[in-house]
């Protein structure tokens, strides 16, 4: 992990929200392993099943210096209540209602959850000035070619989950200017790997395959994508709260690198030792059909950088499915 050195003299809790998550699981393990106390907080909601952000949490409670809180982000009186209690150095707020394609069927939980509770979460800090890392989204850059540059314009999302994202960010930069709270975003690129949610493209093909269906492969298997491990998200988190100065500012947290989805099921079938049976299907409305990163800004002021290839990764996220291939078979098929 970047910058990995606890001060001593600083001991203090982190607070990162949606600590059950693929993403939080893994920014409070990097947390716990440099010596941190973090305080994890997560509804627990049913959007993936519950049964595998339970064993994110029992992964995450092995470390003493791990304490968890259940509750809503909606809840404005829970959250504020845990920062004046605990008194946080920082908060990491990863929590949000997530998925692109749910957010046309349900828009009024993504309000709630991704505005209102991101809202709930800011007035926090305000109130005890602290400090936020925020999780936005590649979708903010809505339909585009070329590279994705922090510097773009990011005004046309093509979905209401990117909408909120957005408005996230606007939100994070006007507290930012009225009250002086550090806000850092991080745009995420198409995550993977072990751990990951159920409902994310690369779990679905893994899934399907094992159990000998059909794949979908929607506009035809052409969409590109940034797939970015993990490690690169976790390692730009950390290094984005180790850096917070007294501004507002977003990095993107995504590969360079960028592969159609018909070469990353290609990868993944051969990693898993099926043929995949395909059904191409046309693009669904609300996802686009690319992003690309560009990781300059955060390589130049976080100092990390993807480091695990496309292939690399992916052999690793199949071994970690074949090795719980009867839990990870057992779980709810949701939002598929």
């Amino acid at each position: 992990m970047a910058r990995n050195t606890v001060k001593k003299q600083n001991k203090k809790p982190i607070l990162v929200t949606g600590a059950a998550g693929f993403i939080g699981m893994y920014v409070c393990e990097a947390l716990l392993a440099r010596g941190e106390k973090v305080i994890g907080f997560d509804a627990v909601t049913p959007y993936n099943d519950p049964k595998l952000k339970t064993k994110r949490l029992a992964r995450l409670k092995e470390y003493k210096n791990f304490s968890f809180k259940k509750g809503r982000l909606e809840s404005k009186k829970t959250i504020a209540g845990i920062v004046a209690k605990e008194k946080p150095r920082a908060i990491i707020h990863l929590a949000a209602q997530a998925g692109v394609r749910y957010s046309h069927e349900d828009p009024q939980s993504y309000i709630d959850s991704n505005v209102m509770g991101s809202l709930n979460v800011f007035e926090a800090a305000r109130l005890y000035k602290t400090p936020v890392v925020y999780a936005s989204s590649s979708s903010v850059y809505g339909e585009r070619e070329g590279i994705f540059r922090e510097s773009d314009k990011a005004e046309s999302p093509a979905s209401l989950y990117a909408a909120t994202k957005k408005t996230t960010e606007i939100i994070a930069a006007t507290y930012n200017s009225l009250y002086g709270i550090p806000m850092t975003g991080l745009r995420f690129f198409t995550v993977y790997g072990p751990w990951m949610r159920t409902d994310l493209a690369m779990y679905k093909f893994a899934r399907l395959l094992l159990l000998g269906k059909k794949i979908p492969l929607f506009a035809n298997g052409k969409g590109r994508r940034s797939y970015t491990h993990i490690s690169l998200v976790a390692d730009g988190a950390i290094a984005a709260m180790d850096t917070l100065t007294s501004g507002h500012t977003v990095y993107n947290l995504g590969d360079e690198r960028t592969f159609e989805t018909t070469a990353m099921l290609d990868m993944l079938s051969k990693a898993l030792g099926v043929v995949p049976n395909v059904q191409m299907l046309p693009h669904q409305k609300g996802d686009v059909m690319l992003t690309r990163a560009s990781g300059a800004k955060a390589k130049k002021e976080l100092g990390v950088v993807a480091r695990v290839p496309l292939a690399q990764g992916i052999e690793e996220f199949a071994a970690w499915f074949k090795e719980n291939k009867k839990f990870l078979l057992s779980l709810s098929d949701m939002h598929n």
